[in-house]
């Protein structure tokens, strides 16, 4: 059995690694935190737990080392920004995955917010296999704004074994908000 410690990022490469062109800048700043060593904030990026694929890879190999790392993390997140709902291969393919083969909570992080505190206003911004699991109520969702201090709380309290509330629709309430400074 793997050691579920880890936490997978995805996001909507929109097909470039070019910095301004997608939600890889928001995945890149997750890891500098962590790297900065000046604060509590601390990911085990599960990516970095499995061999790295290129994107040239065969499918079925990128299917399986997507697969080995979520069998090694206790939760997702999912960078939520204005193209995510576009993706339309390797989003759906991980939230899938992590829903209804690995079981894991995901935190849903937007890039254009402060607060949220009603998820569903923003199902525009959903891809559908998101959308689905919410739906049916499979799918177990923290919606929080990217910002380090929530989405510090959330890697470290939702796990495999700690669902948030709210089937599918869960958020932190205003005096969370309010005991980080966020408002």
């Amino acid at each position: 059995m793997a050691y579920r410690n880890g936490t997978y990022v995805a996001f909507h490469a929109n097909g470039t690694n070019i910095p301004g062109e997608s939600d890889i800048d928001y995945y890149n700043l997750l890891k500098a935190w962590t790297a900065k060593n000046d604060d509590d904030f601390s990911i085990i990026n599960s990516h970095d737990k499995v061999s790295a694929v290129r994107d040239s890879s065969k499918k079925v190999t990128l299917i399986a080392s997507l697969q080995a790392r979520l069998r090694n993390s206790k939760n997702m997140i999912l960078i939520i920004g204005q193209t995510t709902r576009f993706d339309n291969d390797w989003v759906p393919f991980e939230i899938q995955q992590t829903v209804d083969i690995y079981k894991l909570p995901i935190i849903a992080v937007y890039t254009d917010y402060d607060t949220i505190f009603a998820p569903e206003k923003l199902y525009h911004l959903w891809p559908y296999a998101l959308t689905t699991r919410i739906n049916n109520r499979t799918a177990h969702v923290i919606h929080i704004p990217f910002k380090k201090p929530l989405i510090a709380d959330a890697i470290e309290q939702f796990t495999f074994d700690n669902y948030p509330k709210g089937y599918g629709l869960g958020v932190y309430n205003q005096e969370t908000y309010k005991r980080m400074d966020l408002i």
